[in-house]
């Protein structure tokens, strides 16, 4: 298949196993969840009854006392006593395989090509660290909400865009599900488009 370069009246022809692949939802949830996932810290942690210090000592005898029966202080039912179900330190990661993560991002690749979210361009290079360059580039695009892919990592392009909250640079490397999904736009170069092919093939 071909996808017009923007702004120009050149095509680049593309493989149909990357850029033609059908859009399988499932799949893309499961990635999208584990890749989620596996950027939570998962450090939470409460103390349990037994955890909490003091309590050793039994407030007032079993009987005779007119009150309920107790048996420590630190009790969950009493004040600064212990939780219940304390939360504990644990994983989140999920376990993905290498064809499932790939097949998920040709499968986000193909739909992006298909809905016009897939914009081709020769070089997205930037001459200045400015990120008023960057909102005159933007409009050429026509939307704020842009993700701009490279071959390679440009310094003057990260630092434009920066302080902006809506856009985002990344190479093929670097390049993730979330991302691609967050966006309105995937800018891509055609250096990327080949480093993406030789990736996902």
């Amino acid at each position: 298949m071909e996808i017009q370069v923007h702004n120009s009246d050149v095509k680049v022809s593309v493989a149909d196993t990357v850029f033609g692949v059908e859009y399988n939802e499932p799949l893309i949830h499961q990635v999208v969840t584990a890749y989620m996932n596996g950027g939570r810290a998962g450090t939470k942690k409460q103390k349990t009854k037994a955890e909490v210090r003091g309590g050793g000592r039994k407030p007032w005898k079993q009987k005779g006392t007119g009150r309920a029966r107790s048996g420590s202080i630190r009790s969950p039912l009493w004040r600064g006593g212990g939780r219940t179900f304390a939360a504990v330190p644990r994983d989140f990661s999920q376990k993905v395989n290498r064809k499932m993560y790939r097949g998920a991002i040709r499968s986000i690749v193909s739909e992006l090509a298909r809905g016009g979210h897939l914009l081709v361009t020769d070089a997205v290079a930037a001459d200045s660290a400015k990120t008023k360059g960057m909102i005159e580039r933007l409009k050429t695009f026509g939307s704020n909400d842009v993700l701009f892919v490279t071959d390679s990592v440009d310094q003057n392009l990260f630092l434009s865009a920066r302080n902006l909250h809506k856009v985002g640079v990344t190479d093929v490397s670097g390049l993730d599900p979330v991302a691609l999904l967050t966006h309105e736009k995937v800018v891509i170069t055609t250096e990327a488009v080949k480093k993406l092919e030789a990736w996902l093939s």
